[in-house]
């Protein structure tokens, strides 16, 4: 059986187009003995002589026009393989999966949403939280996207930053401290505090600056979060260390009362994290660009960091 390719395909379709091989050739960039040379190849291959002289007019036979549409339909799908989509989000039905802290799907997730909706009313955001599973669940697939404070990225996972925010330090409105535009370090660890991990742990990087001082604060609550940690601080005497960020997406600052940290700690990155799988997929892009709409809606900032600083 005779070996057809693409490129014959193609030659044939230009043929059929253009009714010579000078038309042909130059449909093709090629010169006019190349494509000479190419329909002998197309006749051996297809054992027809495909086009025939009438006058000084080259016609079809009846195989090649028989053929005409097949080639047609092929050619399409192959291009379409290599051709980006065209998305119709109107009528896009799609559910796609963010993981996020609570500090971003207690807020953010609502404003994400209204602009999606906008867009492809069809699409459905489902939000997990962040888990201890790392990257695991990018790869699998379980997971879209991840929006957050990295952990070590792995290699492979493509990552971008969003913003870079400071700790603040943050208590309930009527909290017996005095007062003031800030509060010195002594004060700060005279209260207890709530710190968040998901991980569970007491220590970060405010006790290791604390020690560096000789001091040390007593972590009385560990809670998953930062929305939950704000909620701890509203409604008890407890100090919790928050991102600035945070406590703008709460909607809470009239709740609270914020400080500078009497320690120098370095600034968070928020980032989004994807797998390779989705970086050309123009859906998941969509859905990237609406994150990235939300952040600059929300702050008046660009792209910092490529590589967010992890934190415990």
């Amino acid at each position: 059986m005779a070996k057809v390719n693409l490129n014959q395909l193609e030659d044939l379709e230009a043929l059929l187009i253009e009714g010579s091989v000078v038309g042909a050739a130059q449909r093709l960039h090629l010169s006019a003995p190349a494509m000479s040379r190419r329909l002998t190849h197309l006749r051996d291959t297809f054992g027809d002589p495909l086009f025939v002289l009438a006058g000084r007019r080259l016609v079809p036979t009846e195989r090649a026009l028989a053929l005409r549409e097949r080639i047609r339909a092929v050619l399409e799908d192959a291009r379409g393989i290599v051709v980006p989509p065209v998305v119709d989000f109107t009528r896009l039905e799609r559910t796609l999966t963010v993981r996020a802290n609570d500090g971003f799907s207690g807020v953010w997730a609502a404003q994400l949403a209204a602009r999606i909706a906008i867009d492809a009313p069809r699409v459905r955001l489902h939000f997990v939280p962040r888990a201890d599973n790392g990257m695991e669940a990018l790869r699998s697939g379980e997971v879209d996207l991840d929006l957050g404070v990295l952990d070590a990225p792995a290699p492979e996972i493509h990552s971008q930053s969003l913003l870079k925010t400071a700790f603040v330090m943050v208590v309930r409105r009527d909290h017996p401290l005095p007062e003031a535009r800030e509060i010195d370090v002594a004060r700060f660890v005279q209260w207890p505090h709530v710190t968040a991990s998901r991980r569970g742990h007491t220590q970060g990087a405010i006790d290791v600056a604390l020690r560096a001082l000789g001091l040390q604060r007593h972590v009385a609550v560990v809670v998953p979060g930062f929305q939950a940690a704000m909620a701890m601080a509203m409604n008890s005497n407890l100090i919790a260390a928050i991102p600035e960020a945070f406590v703008q997406w709460s909607g809470e600052r009239e709740r609270l009362r914020v400080f500078p940290l009497p320690v120098a700690t370095a600034p968070v990155d928020i980032a989004i994290s994807w797998h390779p799988r989705y970086h050309a997929d123009p859906v998941h892009r969509w859905l990237r660009e609406h994150v990235k709409a939300t952040t600059r809606g929300a702050f008046d900032t660009a792209d910092i960091a490529e590589a967010p600083a992890a934190l415990g």
